[in-house]
């Protein structure tokens, strides 16, 4: 298994960071435009509860794929924990960890995974699927902090 963690700073209020992080219109703005990932079942918009499922459909190494994710944890405005139900990997899981910090949020990623398929899964792990993770985490990381600095800055009057 293999375990990604990364951490950014928001600077926005905790609630803020929260709400958007676990809305399902906003996520796919902030993922990777080449892999077309749309909602295709479950909650289809508005804010995940504990308990929401969300089936995620997009391209990755070239092959359409869906996941299907369960909310299994939530504690507004400080965590929430999604869970695969199915999909390609043989377990994955996703902890969004918010902690109030000087002048915003501290946002923070867990994602533990491992592919299917015995040692071959455990070799792709190593050699290409937690590199490929990371990135995809650290994009929405980037993408979701410009969007909620710009939608929460201070608007100029003119």
């Amino acid at each position: 298994m293999s375990t990604i963690r990364e951490e950014m700073r928001i600077y926005a209020p905790i609630d803020v960071c929260f709400d958007v992080s676990r809305n399902v219109d906003d996520h796919s703005r902030t993922v990777w435009p080449h892999t077309h990932e749309r909602v295709v079942g479950g909650r289809m918009s508005g804010l995940l509860e504990a308990g929401d499922t969300v089936v995620f459909e997009a391209r990755h190494f070239g092959i359409r794929q869906r996941l299907t994710s369960k909310v299994t944890e939530m504690d507004k405005p400080y965590s929430f924990t999604d869970e695969m139900q199915k999909g390609a990997f043989r377990h994955l899981t996703h902890r969004h960890e918010f902690e109030e910090a000087a002048g915003g949020t501290l946002v923070r990623d867990i994602l533990d995974f491992s592919a299917p398929f015995g040692w071959v899964g455990r070799m792709f792990d190593a050699l290409v699927l937690e590199k490929y993770m990371r990135a995809f985490i650290r994009y929405r990381h980037r993408t979701l902090k410009a969007l909620i600095e710009n939608e929460n800055s201070p608007k100029s009057s003119t």
